[in-house]
């Protein structure tokens, strides 16, 4: 058995490595990767929006924001160490009405999308507890969270490629009900959300570029070299391709939104950086 390394200065090799250091972080131990097509997804617009809707018959898609995603982890059952996560994502979703005379008129509304993720997430009998959550939301559900490996969604805000009116007669499956939504996410909009009645209905297809990981704390003595980015897809059943997402499956996955690095801000020539508007350079005097 090799010589254990222990933390502190390596010396009498020649690796650019100095030392060894002791950390506490989180380990991940699966990820995957998700760009999809989401087709079709109902929009349940403000009582004002709604209003406009009814009263048009064109519609044009502007933007969407993810505002929230709620996760939820289980263990998968015959399947030692690994885990599901359902996650929730709410979309605050513009979009443009023809509001008469040819005036372009702006509405606003929530779209919710459900997705699930199979990922490893190793089998622990440590609870962990912190001082920072101690006492809070105390519950047997809290407590058992406490050996859970811990789900991370990280995401850019969607690309809204189409957008249209359905008629109310014609009917879908996709009611939502007051429960279903957050009332810290209701607050979000200026009025109440119309989620039922015999109203227009708006749908848009949103693109979506998505990284789902787990992760447990731990303590690792480890160098680090890079930005880890998964390269498995996320198993998701899909169903048959429409033109929007044909377009969108042409967009590449834009890794360098997920690398801080990247975004980081040039420095000038005597050191200083030219992302700090705030502080004059002490050695040329720009800012």
């Amino acid at each position: 058995m090799g010589e254990r390394t222990t933390p502190g200065p390596v010396c009498g090799c020649n690796d650019p490595i100095r030392e060894a250091v002791c950390v506490h972080t989180s380990k991940v131990y699966d990820a995957c990767r998700s760009k999809e097509c989401i087709p079709e997804l109902r929009v349940y617009l403000t009582r004002q929006s709604q209003e406009l809707l009814d009263r048009s018959n064109s519609v044009k898609p502007r933007r969407a924001e993810l505002i929230w995603v709620n996760l939820d982890v289980e263990p998968v059952d015959f399947n030692r160490g690994f885990f599901s996560v359902d996650a929730r994502f709410f979309y605050r979703v513009y979009a443009e009405v023809n509001a008469g005379c040819g005036r372009m008129t702006d509405i606003c509304g929530l779209a919710v999308y459900d997705k699930r993720a199979i990922l490893f997430g190793c089998e622990s009998s440590v609870r962990t507890f912190t001082s920072e959550a101690c006492g809070e939301g105390l519950s047997p559900r809290t407590i058992e969270q406490g050996r859970m490996p811990r789900a991370v969604v990280e995401t850019l805000d969607p690309i809204v490629l189409s957008a249209k009116i359905v008629e109310p007669h014609c009917r879908c499956d996709c009611c939502c009900h007051d429960d279903d939504i957050p009332e810290y996410l209701g607050c979000m909009f200026d009025e109440d959300l119309i989620l039922n009645g015999d109203v227009k209905k708006l749908f848009v297809t949103l693109g979506q570029f998505s990284i789902i990981r787990l992760e447990r704390d731990a303590q690792l003595l480890i160098p680090a070299y890079d930005v880890c980015m998964p390269t498995k897809e996320c198993n998701c059943g899909s169903s048959e391709p429409e033109d929007p997402c044909e377009m969108f499956n042409q967009i590449d996955f834009p890794e360098e939104e997920f690398n801080p690095v990247c975004r980081e801000p040039k420095p000038r020539e005597h050191g200083c950086h030219s992302g700090d508007s705030q502080h004059e350079c002490r050695k040329c005097g720009s800012r």
